[in-house]
């Protein structure tokens, strides 16, 4: 990790620094340290009740910390008020669990979504980048899907849409919270090559929330894990396989998934 985490890093593009966080008597973080590289997928792993959904929405500004730092392009945005944080926000973009579309609307209003609330666009305009990144997706393709509910839609497409909204105003880094959950084996392969050609196509840097590990050594470039609020390890796909941490390679190899010694099964 750099010394000085407010200086702009073309590597990390966020840095964590001793992040607390409690909840009455439950500690929740304590004392995360961590940093997310530029451009790549990183997935935070680590079991149910572990911090990781807490962790993501202070990373969005959604919740203030007890005590700590993040810092975005150097600048922390721990204490910032309205105006700044919703600038910092601007930078990001949330693939939610179950893509979260709106059911009154369709596959165009879905997407189109946050360009409407946040600009006073031309119509045409909007359309536009939203047929784009429908093509970009590989969704344009399907017959009518423009005009598709979300009812109408397979769990797959359904992320495809939640990717689409998620990008339709361009951000640097996409959070992406348990994607292939409730998934089907194809569907599961589906999203991550989704994820990777994203990283890929848009330059994006991604923070992958997940606990699937299979996905996790196929896609990921850097993986951390959390365990009881602090990062027991970090590092690249080969430097987590050969990390001794016993609690990490109980909760990869427990999946059946992924063996220390050799790759994704």
């Amino acid at each position: 990790m750099a010394d000085d985490p407010s200086a702009r890093d073309e590597r990390w593009q966020i840095r964590i620094r001793d992040l607390h966080k409690s909840f009455g008597a439950q500690q929740v973080l304590r004392g995360v340290n961590l940093d997310i590289e530029r451009g790549r997928i990183n997935i935070i792993i680590g079991g149910s009740g572990q911090g990781k959904s807490v962790l993501m929405k202070h990373l969005m500004g959604l919740m203030a910390p007890d005590r700590g730092q993040i810092y975005v392009d150097g600048q922390d945005i721990i204490g910032l008020g309205d105006v700044a944080i919703a600038k910092i926000q601007r930078k990001f973009g949330m693939v939610f669990q179950y893509a979260a579309l709106f059911d009154s609307l369709n596959v165009v209003e879905n997407i189109a979504f946050p360009l409407l609330e946040r600009y006073h666009l031309p119509k045409q305009e909007v359309l536009e980048r939203v047929r784009d990144l429908l093509t970009r997706l590989d969704l344009a393709g399907m017959s009518g899907v423009e005009q598709k509910f979300p009812a109408e839609l397979s769990g797959g497409m359904r992320k495809r849409v939640g990717l689409a909204r998620a990008l339709i105003d361009r951000p640097e880094i996409l959070l992406y919270d348990e994607p292939t959950t409730g998934l089907d084996p194809i569907a599961t392969k589906n999203v991550d090559e989704m994820i990777r050609r994203t990283a890929d196509d848009f330059g994006v840097t991604s923070v992958v929330i997940s606990h699937d590990m299979a996905s996790t050594f196929r896609i990921g470039d850097r993986i951390a894990m959390l365990y009881e609020g602090v990062i027991v390890a970090s590092g690249e796909r080969r430097e987590i396989l050969a990390a001794p941490n016993p609690v990490l390679r109980e909760f990869v190899e427990t999946s059946g998934a992924v063996h220390f010694g050799g790759g994704a099964s």
